[in-house]
């Protein structure tokens, strides 16, 4: 029985004809492996993917149906994202916070190498790059796309590297290897006929010239195909937010909340104007009239005249002045928007305190709140610290090749501020604590000097830097000996009677009292 990929095949393509020929082609070569080649040597167009009834919807598999999004689903993502951030305050609000707490009072690289260091600071501060100013720019991009792509640029002159950020919505495709996603090869944008920007290869050495890709592709391998025309060596980073397994594009943080911040702006649009119509009145004249004239003249004197407030009005025993009012029955709407904004802000991982709704206003349960929120902002800097810290190694690994006194293999590392300062003074409450018991400890040999830095460190909050194996090892303090006045009354000090001054923790001999 044919599959319903080879009845519609049948049915808009009886007798497939090579334009400009009149011989026909048949349908399936005797080589099924020849893909789009038919016996007679002519070359088919195809999609390179066999349809059955189990593929013939998705074009692909239908367990990656949810795996994956579709293109214009993605472009849809991105473009609403961006419209939401500017025009909605709770949008925008989200990604500010996200950026004030990950980026702060600002971001700096650094290195432990003196000449590295120099280097990086030139690099990090240049005109062409101010990529400190730039910070606040990349993690808005980040909440808003999920993605970030940063197309580099390397003079051949001075092996600068200047980096430029590219929205989302400007890649079209992401090319990754056949047999691993994770290798991606290059970056097709989305306007047509661009050349493709190749992604970077951590495993091959930077070189002082590269060459320009013409963004072709073969069916087979995928392999780029380079053009004889020396350009400015170039490539693109790529680091994505929210990353499925297996799938080669990020999730925006601002996706999930996008339906429920569009239903609390309808119900708060809604709810204001009700209040409008609330207050909004008519004035109900009643009385028998003697016809429709009359009515209509009385009705046109009050539009001319209306009652001015504080006036006289003065009204014949059959007339009545009304004047109602819309009863909307409104009181239980300040719920709705609370359930609406609770939503919001569980997307955002946020307490609702931080988004203009005081829940509560007990402190405890401020600070409670605040634990999730910090762990999770901490694991989102430290992401972004981490991006950076690979573009400045990426940067220093090109400088090496025109200055040989930049050290590659140095630490580098960006540094943010704290997430939070009110944990300052109760972890230096803990150090201060901590520190005398367990030094203690240590000068008695109870611990080495590791453990000792870990517990440090730990009451911190920081993780332990490992110490270098030529680092001087700790000195243990000596043991103060007691006095003589410390000694028990009676008891003569001898030498060598066992009764000398002796370490204040050992235990004491059980020694005749003065009584017996």
């Amino acid at each position: 029985m044919p599959s319903i990929s080879e009845f519609f095949a049948h049915l808009f393509h009886p007798n497939p004809v090579r334009r400009g020929s009149s011989r026909s082609i048949p349908e399936r070569g005797p080589d099924p492996a020849a893909a789009g080649t038919s016996s007679m040597g002519v070359h088919l167009t195809t999609t390179g993917l066999r349809e059955t009834d189990n593929i013939f919807y998705p074009g692909s598999n239908l367990s990656s149906l949810y795996r994956n999004r579709y293109d214009y689903d993605r472009q849809t993502i991105l473009s609403e994202c961006l419209r939401s951030w500017r025009i909605n305050p709770i949008s925008r609000r989200i990604v500010k916070l996200i950026s004030m707490f990950v980026v702060g009072e600002g971001i700096t690289v650094k290195s432990d190498h003196k000449a590295t260091n120099d280097y990086l600071q030139t690099w990090w501060n240049h005109p062409l790059n101010h990529l400190g100013r730039k910070c606040v720019s990349f993690c808005d991009e980040a909440t808003r796309s999920g993605n970030l792509f940063f197309l580099c640029t390397v003079d051949q002159n001075t092996g600068m590297l200047y980096v430029r950020a590219v929205p989302a919505d400007q890649i079209e495709e992401i090319i990754t290897a056949e047999n691993d996603i994770d290798q991606e090869l290059a970056y097709k944008p989305i306007k047509q006929g661009a050349p493709l920007w190749p992604a970077y290869n951590p495993l091959s050495p930077p070189a002082p010239a590269l060459l320009g890709y013409s963004g072709e592709l073969t069916a087979n391998s995928q392999s780029l195909t380079a053009n004889s025309q020396e350009l400015t060596a170039n490539f693109m980073l790529h680091y994505a937010y929210n990353q499925p397994v297996g799938v080669s594009w990020g999730e925006p943080d601002l996706a999930p909340m996008l339906p429920w911040i569009g239903h609390y702006s309808s119900w708060l649009e809604d709810r204001a104007r009700l209040n409008r119509f609330r207050f909004s009145w008519l004035i109900v004249w009643k009385r028998k009239w003697e016809n429709e004239a009359a009515k209509l003249a009385k009705n046109r004197e009050l539009a001319a005249n209306p009652p001015l407030s504080g006036s006289w009005l003065l009204l014949d025993p059959d007339e009545t002045v009304e004047m109602p009012a819309p009863n909307l029955e409104s009181g239980d709407a300040e719920k709705d928007g609370l359930a609406l904004k609770k939503m919001i802000a569980i997307g955002a991982g946020f307490p609702t305190h931080y988004l203009a709704e005081p829940e509560s206003s007990t402190r405890t349960t401020a600070e409670a709140a605040g634990t999730p929120t910090f762990r999770g902002l901490e694991q989102t800097q430290q992401f972004f610290l981490d991006i950076l810290s690979e573009i400045a190694a990426i940067a220093v690994s090109h400088r090496k090749q025109f200055d040989r006194r930049v050290n590659p293999d140095s630490k580098i590392q960006a540094v943010g501020p704290d997430i939070t300062e009110r944990d300052n003074s109760s972890l230096a409450l803990a150090v201060s604590r901590v520190y005398p018991a367990f030094s203690e400890l240590f000068d008695r040999e109870g611990i080495d000097e590791d453990e000792l830095l870990r517990v440090v460190y730990r009451m911190m909050g920081d993780s332990v830097v490992p110490r270098p194996s030529s680092a001087v090892p700790m000195k243990r303090r000596p043991l103060k000996p007691v006095s003589t006045s410390q000694q028990p009354a009676g008891r003569p000090v001898t030498p060598g009677a066992g009764n000398a001054p002796k370490d204040p923790g050992d235990p004491e001999p059980n020694l005749p009292s003065d009584e017996q």
